[in-house]
């Protein structure tokens, strides 16, 4: 079977690459687009080292690709492959390398990409070793300018993986773009390397101000006062944990633009001793937090609460088992909660305070009283540290990567030393090695089944991702991945 799947660039690009000089587009916005991240200077220096922080992923997209990209409304781009073909009914992908040049000018060549992508490939798995990376069997450079993946089974969702931040290819000088990057004082200068002003009979003029961008990577206190002062025409990265700053620095609701996400905000428990050995226990943590107070907290229209690990089927034989405490009132939950705990106080004495692990801004201080409402109520107490400490549950705050239950699994599963069901671990080693697709899912259900049995993860909501637009800004899309490529913004002065 032979499936034809490179998109056309989108218009979009098209644009950029035009810009001024034709009807449809517009250049009136004679400065460089002014951008705020949320995050630190380091995640800008080292972002392979910093993922997933915003910031990180913001500058890997900028300066660097893999094979194929998302656009801002989730879709695959082609990026440094320009077309590809999925043969073997889904276990060969083919791609033809666009001509791209590495920043020391040595020409990218399919051998190059072959070896860096084995290398990102193999450290990727350590962390998801049941994603669709874990089907790859190599990366063979075919020609000078073709290479292929080859899979032991076929995994529908590779592409949007290889669409990730953390696949773009880096040489030891750099990436392939669309910009370079250079530091002035506590900015980066982003200069497209592709520059949408060259003169048609191919002269070499000055990128245009309006062509760059300007990228500050700082606190989002700073961030949206930044924004509001007219400083900045996007910000990015915002979370749960910055959304009750927008309401006391006077930011136009109009300006806030949500991204439908999915994925993870809950809390592992990766803390380890009796306390927390006890599926009791763990099962009396998920059944006490009243997820119902939290939409009061971070009111974004379209947000909701969840008590699973999976917000919806996707690609499993059936939807997600309900926890087996679903149909009980909170206070039914909380009387069950407490018993436990009593039992275990009986027999062990008082329980330690727990260590709970929360990012820095006022959001994390609402979850936290919350939390601290809520297990106090069973005889639980809690104190909070940073997210470089030791601790007992550890937020998780995370966009899906790909959209299948592997994903959800693995982000909770023992490679990322969260406390884990070995069942569960054995169900997914199963499916990798299954000899066919319903096998396969059938065991991948198990294993979610069983992972929510063991209470590892205290599930709360999708991700709260948002960012503060500038009406003189054009090109911004609300995105299914939080993705937002820079080089499809365009600022006017209308």
């Amino acid at each position: 079977m032979r499936q034809h799947l490179a998109r056309p660039r989108p218009a979009a690009l098209a644009c950029a690459l035009l810009l001024g000089l034709l009807p449809g587009c517009s250049r009136e916005g004679s400065g460089p687009v002014a951008v705020s991240v949320a995050g630190d200077r380091d995640d800008l220096a080292r972002p392979l080292q910093n993922l997933p922080d915003p910031a990180a992923k913001l500058i890997l997209e900028a300066t660097a690709q893999g094979l194929v990209a998302f656009d801002a409304g989730g879709d695959i781009l082609p990026a440094l492959a320009q077309r590809w073909i999925v043969e073997e009914d889904g276990r060969s992908y083919i791609f033809r390398l666009r001509r791209a040049f590495w920043p020391d000018g040595a020409r990218v060549t399919a051998p190059d990409i072959a070896r860096l992508l084995t290398a990102r490939i193999e450290s990727l798995r350590r962390l998801d070793p049941d994603g669709p990376l874990d089907a790859v069997m190599e990366v063979v450079p075919m020609t000078g300018e073709v290479i292929e993946i080859r899979l032991a089974a076929p995994r529908p969702v590779l592409l949007q993986m290889l669409a990730q931040p953390q696949m773009a290819l880096l040489s030891s000088t750099g990436g392939t773009g669309p910009y370079r990057a250079a530091r002035q004082g506590q900015a980066l200068f982003l200069t497209p390397i592709d520059d949408p002003a060259a003169s048609l009979d191919g002269e070499d003029l000055p990128t245009p101000a309006w062509a760059m961008r300007v990228l500050r990577a700082e606190r989002p206190a700073l961030a949206v006062i930044r924004f509001r002062e007219g400083k900045a025409d996007l910000m990015l990265g915002g979370r749960y944990s910055d959304l009750p700053l927008l309401v006391p620095a006077g930011i136009d609701r109009g300006d806030v633009r949500v991204d439908p996400v999915e994925g993870l905000l809950g809390f592992a428990v990766t803390g380890q001793g009796p306390l927390l050995d006890d599926g009791g226990i763990r099962a009396a943590i998920n059944m006490a937090v009243d997820r119902s107070r939290l939409p009061a907290f971070f009111p974004l229209g379209g947000w909701a609460t969840t008590e699973q690990l999976m917000p919806d089927q996707l690609d499993l034989p059936a939807p997600p088992p309900p926890t087996e405490w679903a149909i009980l009132s909170m206070d039914e939950r909380r009387a069950r909660a407490r018993a436990v705990v009593d039992r275990w106080r009986a027999a062990h004495g008082d329980p330690p305070v727990l260590r709970v692990a929360l990012p820095a801004g006022p959001g994390s201080t609402l979850l936290f009283g919350l939390l601290a409402r809520d297990l106090g109520a069973i005889g639980l107490f809690v104190r909070r540290v940073s997210v470089k400490e030791d601790a007992d549950l550890r937020l998780i705050d995370e966009v899906a990567a790909y959209d299948s239950a592997l994903w959800y699994l693995g982000r909770v599963g023992c490679a990322r030393k969260i406390h884990c069901s070995a069942d569960a671990e054995a169900q997914l080693q199963a499916a990798g090695l299954a000899s066919d697709l319903g096998e396969r899912m059938a065991r991948i259900y198990d294993a979610l089944r069983l992972v929510q049995g063991h209470n590892g993860y205290i599930p709360l909501g999708n991700p709260i991702r948002w960012s503060l637009v500038s009406r003189r800004l054009n090109g911004f899309t609300p995105s299914p991945r939080a993705r937002h490529p820079l080089n499809h913004l365009f600022r006017s002065t209308n």
